[in-house]
């Protein structure tokens, strides 16, 4: 009986598998344009059955206290839409990027300010790390990197749905350089590339339960400090790379400047006061456009944070301590 479970278990998970292969395919049928506008229209139109919707709505709600209601139910539509367009873009991500770097006026899909930060961090012989959001189609900064033989190494959360991780596992695989899974463990793979002199992505934005309390759109969020950590240890640049989605189905990538993290009495880099920072400037980039960003997480756990704050006996700072540039 546990034999033909186990047979069943794993032909089900093969079934969803291909299932999961032909919805991909269709949509690389269709191409980029016309699968990025299907996903969005389905999960726009879709958004106000979804349960986790209310997530969405209230978390808009919280961050913005002075906007309209209408204004709110549209930034959730909008995001739900970007949401749909990034997952139908997953069957296009090998060729989504084709911004010419030699050629930067060459009409292309992707424009990229900054490139100037890649090239350094490409060449200065020394380790770095690069954190991102989840705005825009957010897996585009580690294709970018992948593009010009930055070597980096992006730290990714695999879907909750096995089916869909392994295809998406896969897609990534061939289309960015090294991988990371971000589970039990994966610090000490991710501090191997940093002594190796190579580069960590990471996207910074959502919630961590042992993380730091830091302030993010006026309210206290738990961060995961491994960033910061790693830029104390190994004083290496510390960059922030966003995607912008912007019309006629094109995106813009911008890479900032290496930060100049806070230090403490003893002159090395402050791992809260450094996760404060990027916070701040991940914060700017959704402020700026919030119909871009991943609203649908339950970013803020009020219980949780007041329970680490005690732990650690931190002050719960409720106002951004950094404003972004």
């Amino acid at each position: 009986m546990r034999r033909l479970k186990t047979l069943a278990t794993r032909a089900g998970a093969m079934a969803m598998i291909g299932l999961v292969r032909a919805v991909f395919a269709f949509l690389r049928l269709l191409g980029p344009e016309r699968a990025s506008d299907l996903g969005g229209w389905l999960l726009r139109t879709a958004s106000p059955l979804i349960p986790v919707n209310r997530v969405a709505l209230a978390n808009i709600r919280a961050a913005f206290p002075d906007m309209p209601e209408p204004e709110v139910r549209r930034i959730a539509r909008s995001a739900w839409e970007n949401l749909g367009r990034t997952v139908a873009e997953y069957a296009h991500l090998r060729t989504l990027f084709d911004y010419d770097y030699h050629n930067p006026d060459a009409a292309s899909r992707v424009e990229v300010r900054g490139i100037e930060h890649f090239v350094a961090l490409k060449d200065d012989d020394r380790p770095g790390l690069i954190f991102s959001a989840h705005l825009a189609n957010w897996e585009l900064p580690a294709i970018c990197a992948a593009a010009y033989e930055l070597d980096t190494t992006a730290v990714f959360r695999a879907p909750n749905d096995p089916a869909i991780a392994s295809v998406v596992h896969e897609i990534r695989s061939g289309a960015m350089g090294g991988l990371a899974a971000a589970k039990q463990g994966a610090a000490f793979a991710m501090q191997g590339v940093l002594e190796k002199g190579g580069h960590l992505g990471m996207l910074i934005d959502q919630h961590f339960t042992r993380g730091v309390v830091v302030p993010f759109l006026g309210r206290p969020a738990l961060t995961n400090p491994i960033m910061g950590k790693f830029a104390r240890r190994f004083e290496c640049p510390v960059h922030g790379v966003r995607v912008v989605r912007l019309p006629g189905q094109r995106f813009r990538l911008e890479l900032t400047p290496p930060l100049d993290l806070p230090r403490d009495a003893s002159g090395e880099i402050d791992v809260q006061g450094a996760m404060a920072m990027m916070t701040a400037v991940v914060e700017g980039w959704v402020r700026e456009h919030p119909e871009q960003w991943l609203w649908m997480h339950r970013r803020w756990r009020p219980n949780m944070i007041s329970a680490s704050a005690a732990e650690s006996g931190m002050t719960v700072v409720r106002e951004p301590a950094f404003k972004a540039t």
